[in-house]
């Protein structure tokens, strides 16, 4: 399985709260990871949309290669 960008950034934030006991710093760290699962989840409803618009099949193919549709 390929990792995303997403999950490779919520790996790096996640291990990051782990290892720091300062509280400042682990608010801000799960902020950022709250803040990532919305970027997450507007990237799937995009994706979705783009998988059911009427597009172009080398539009589509471009698409799918740059990683915008399965």
């Amino acid at each position: 399985m390929t990792e995303t960008t997403i999950s490779t950034i919520r790996t790096l934030l996640e291990s990051s709260v782990a290892e720091t006991d300062e509280p400042e710093v682990h608010f801000k760290l799960r902020t950022a990871l709250q803040l990532l699962a919305v970027i997450d989840q507007q990237q799937e409803m995009a994706s979705k949309a783009l998988e059911n618009a009427e597009i172009e099949a080398d539009v589509r193919e471009n698409l799918r290669e740059l990683g915008y549709l399965n």
